[in-house]
């Protein structure tokens, strides 16, 4: 085979995949945004065709071969096509080890799994769910058996999603932040409390719409190339490449702020996909490295940016453009105290920034117990339960608003919490080199997203999966990662606004 010949048929066989995968993430999005109650078994049966296909083309004899041949001869490649062997070939192997039947079948559970999850959720009723979630977590159990037998289940499971990432890294991550943040929140506590009175009222979901679509234009989002639908838990997919990216959002008539930072940091995942560089478009290196380093966007577009007074300072005329009665009697000040109230609260993507990473270490500890085998997925609403009362101080009144309230289980994404936090992290170290060359609070001031977004894209956005996480965050950042980054930004904003 000569090596031309190779590269080409590399570049074809990473167009089918792509193809493959647009067509099922298509079929997803529909299923979690506009497709009829009914039809998830039919979503089953056709997702469960589309990735018996895709296994059979990602790890069939041919394949083997030319990406066996492409390793022997990556001396040769350049930096991207040997990058792309190098990531094709430790999927493939993976891949391989899985038996295809188990593969297909997961794929439908899935599916199915999400379905229940939605009902479960709007019913209060885990225990419809819970026969699912035991077979989700067996079968994650199981698929790291067969790949890394060597390995913890669960450090297989966070590997997937930050690779290098272990329960000990995590356990020292959270412990860094944990001597930082739970000092710091009963300080808050202590003091008066900020009032948050102008994000409650009454509504409506147009108006609410209209809003989100300013934020997306105000943060540079190509709107030809990314769309805004609604679900139960916001989220964000891209479809088959760079060119095609949907975010989602869920509106809630009697909070504002639930949707608008929804938006905001869904935003922030679809100018991380929007911008790999073109020269990516339908290969494996299209789209974002890790789920770390995509939470180092989302939280910093949500938070760092988001919350800012900058920020809040130069949308307040246009939140009051959309709701002239509700907000008629507020300032900027008083949106940006209400936007940055912190308190123990229930739902993780409501929380504040200082007690958000309680909400990840829940799922955390929870996660490292059902991988070990130490936790029954059956106990699991009365163990979230008890900690959400150790971590946070709150009672959880029923499992819609605890256990039910992620969707992040019902798809397999188990390993994935740790990448929140981890990301709140990234983003705070990013922030403070950014400043270095960017007057960022000038740009927010004038709502000019420009010369923060270039710098994203050209240290972050443009590179796809080209680099490895940490490498391409110490690339980004000139020096190794260092949370307390995060708990000195977090320490000198909370301690100026509650006068501490």
């Amino acid at each position: 085979m000569e090596l031309l010949q190779a590269c080409e048929q590399l570049t074809e066989l990473q167009a089918k995949l792509s193809a493959f995968g647009h067509a099922m993430a298509l079929i997803y999005y529909d299923g979690a945004t506009t497709a009829p109650k009914g039809t998830a078994a039919n979503r089953g049966q056709t997702l469960s065709i589309l990735s018996r296909e895709s296994y059979l083309l990602s790890t069939g004899e041919t394949t083997v071969q030319l990406l066996e041949f492409l390793d022997a001869h990556k001396d040769e490649l350049d930096a991207k096509q040997a990058r792309i062997v190098e990531v094709a070939i430790k999927d493939i192997r993976e891949m391989k080890k899985i038996p295809m039947e188990e593969y297909v079948a997961y794929q439908q559970l899935l599916v199915e799994a999400e379905d229940a999850w939605h009902t479960a959720k709007q019913t209060n009723d885990f225990a419809l769910f819970c026969p699912y979630l035991e077979q989700i977590f067996a079968t994650e159990r199981r698929f790291a058996l067969y790949c890394a037998p060597d390995m913890h289940p669960y450090n297989y499971c966070l590997n997937k999603y930050e690779e290098g990432l272990t329960m000990e890294r995590c356990d020292e991550f959270f412990a860094a932040l944990r001597s930082r943040l739970v000092p710091l929140f009963a300080k808050i506590k202590a003091a008066p409390q900020l009032d948050d009175a102008c994000i409650h009222g009454e509504f409506c979901e147009a108006e609410q719409e209209k809003f989100a679509l300013e934020l997306m234009k105000a943060m540079g989002i190509d709107m030809d190339h990314c769309g805004l639908g609604t679900t139960e838990h916001p989220f964000t997919t891209s479809l088959g490449s760079h060119h095609d990216v949907r975010i989602t959002t869920n509106y809630d008539k009697e909070n504002l702020a639930n949707s608008m930072f929804s938006v905001i940091h869904e935003g922030g995942h679809a100018l991380y996909d929007l911008n790999s560089d073109d020269s990516l478009a339908y290969t494996l290196l299209d789209g974002g490295v890790s789920m770390g380093i995509h939470e180092s966007q989302s939280r910093f577009y949500e938070n760092l940016l988001g919350r800012s007074r900058a920020f809040i300072d130069f949308m307040f005329p246009r939140m009051q453009e959309c709701f002239p009665t509700q907000l008629a009697n507020y300032t900027a000040e008083d949106m940006y105290r209400a936007v940055n109230l912190v308190t123990p609260s229930l739902i993780r993507t409501e929380a504040d920034e200082v007690t958000y990473a309680l909400h990840v270490m829940v799922r955390y500890e929870l996660e490292k117990q059902l991988m070990s085998g130490e936790l029954e997925v059956k106990d699991l609403p009365a163990a979230w339960n008890r900690l959400y009362f150790e971590y946070l101080g709150v009672e959880v009144p029923d499992d819609t608003r605890g256990v039910l309230q992620d969707s992040h289980w019902s798809g397999g994404g188990i390993g994935y919490f740790p990448s929140y936090a981890l990301g709140s992290a990234y983003g705070a170290q990013l922030l403070a080199k950014m400043k270095e060359s960017v007057d960022v609070n000038a740009c927010l001031a004038k709502g000019d997203f420009a010369p923060i977004n270039a710098w994203n894209r050209e240290r972050i956005w443009q590179h796809g999966c080209l680099y490895k996480p940490g490498e391409l965050l110490e690339r980004a950042l000139g020096e190794p990662f260092d949370p307390s980054y995060f708990t000195d930004y977090l320490e000198k904003k909370y301690t100026e606004l509650y006068g501490l």
